[in-house]
């Protein structure tokens, strides 16, 4: 017998978790961004990469932030998202075996599309967001309104291990747990546990996924919950949480390798 009420508090009191982390990653980017002082770099000595730099104006202008706080590595950076993000993972996996949720409702195993059919159709589906992603970002772009700028400047590598690590590590886990959380348990599993029209539960779990992306600004979570939407529904229509990880997936690592 399934613990569904159980399961669905872990689920949530997980999800207000995240998005309090959200807001709080929100204010250290909006920190980061706003300028404190600019000075010329002509004669700036070899080790200012240690500097707290978030942006330039021009070849000869640095910006800092508004604190002198340390840059934080790139490792770190990527230990630190690979790690909270699996450790939210690890918790709903076990939630779920413990609540004895069947997989069926998170989109896995019997009842899904063959493997191929799952691979294909994810890899179409990412590659259309992914494109109309790019265009939507570069006309945000010319105009400076891109809302995820600021957060991919942060997390673009800047050595080819750096993208070694981004791209098949950090990436992977961070379309998987946010697949698993907002499509297969809050669309699948709670349509399955508690009788609700998936569509309905497709709108709240769009509404958290974009307040989820709260880092990205209001710009951000408009396109983040339409995008949210859109995963959504190809779940509901496939039935196949893999479909959606690997979507989510290629739409990310697009974003990195053409705008980083």
């Amino acid at each position: 017998m399934t613990r569904w009420v159980g399961f669905a508090a872990l689920t949530l009191l997980l999800l207000v978790v995240l998005l309090l982390s959200t807001r709080a990653s929100a204010r250290l980017l909006d920190e980061l961004a706003t300028p404190h002082h600019e000075y010329e770099t002509g004669n700036v000595p070899d080790g200012t990469d240690h500097l707290d730099v978030v942006g330039t104006s021009s070849p000869s202008t640095v910006r800092t932030s508004p604190r002198s706080t340390p840059q934080i590595s790139e490792s770190a950076l990527y230990a630190n998202v690979a790690l909270s993000q699996g450790l939210f993972a690890a918790v709903l996996l076990a939630g779920i075996v413990l609540a004895g949720v069947p997989w069926a409702a998170l989109g896995t195993g019997a009842g899904t599309p063959p493997i191929e059919i799952e691979l294909i159709t994810g890899l179409g589906v990412g590659i259309a967001i992914a494109t109309v992603n790019v265009l939507v970002g570069r006309i945000a772009s010319a105009f400076d309104a891109d809302p995820s700028s600021t957060l991919r400047e942060l997390l673009t590598p800047e050595s080819p291990r750096g993208w070694v690590v981004l791209l098949f590590g950090v990436l992977p886990i961070v379309a998987g747990f946010e697949e698993l959380l907002f499509r297969g348990i809050l669309i699948g599993a709670f349509a399955v546990g508690f009788e609700i029209s998936p569509w309905v539960l497709a709108v709240l779990s769009s509404v958290a996924f974009a307040a989820g992306h709260g880092a990205q600004g209001w710009i951000g979570i408009a396109v983040t919950g339409v995008l949210g939407l859109v995963l959504a529904a190809v779940f509901i229509q496939t039935g196949s949480l893999l479909v959606v990880i690997i979507a989510h997936y290629i739409i990310n690592m697009v974003e990195f390798v053409v705008e980083g």
